[in-house]
């Protein structure tokens, strides 16, 4: 049988931080590619299919904004979402992330939107690019 579980592609400098959210995406449904040196990530990313990648937005040596323009401009389609202990990033920041989720929010709030990021789009319908930051409002 297939694994037909959300590939997450999630890169976390902090083993501790890895663990616990690795942990709790698994228990959730998400199959999780877990990666604690971002200096490895890139060419990680260019050997590994995922559906989502899911970025540590404060990394020593680059940080998740950086990772995340590296990843789109390979994977394109492949949706970004950035996690950060600030309430709010600045715009540029959030040029390559599909969605922000900093200090204050809700885990089931991006546990859901995870799941809809990664939805395949619809057959015959061009998907508009959404830029949902939530915990991120101005």
């Amino acid at each position: 049988m297939l694994d037909e579980r959300i590939r997450v592609f999630y890169v976390d400098d902090n083993p501790r931080q890895s663990r616990m959210l690795t942990c709790l995406l698994e228990e959730c449904g998400f199959r999780v590619i877990p990666v604690t040196n971002p200096a490895t990530a890139l060419p990680l990313c260019k050997q590994t299919s995922f559906d989502i990648a899911l970025l540590d937005y404060d990394m020593p040596g680059i940080t998740g904004s950086q990772l995340a323009e590296e990843i789109k401009f390979l994977l394109p389609d492949v949706p970004v979402v950035l996690i950060s202990g600030y309430t709010a990033l600045p715009a540029t920041d959030l040029i390559f992330a599909d969605a922000h989720f900093g200090f204050g929010t809700a885990l089931d709030d991006l546990l859901w939107t995870m799941r809809i990021l990664a939805q395949p789009p619809l057959p015959g319908i061009v998907p508009a690019r959404q830029n949902v930051r939530h915990a991120d409002s101005t």
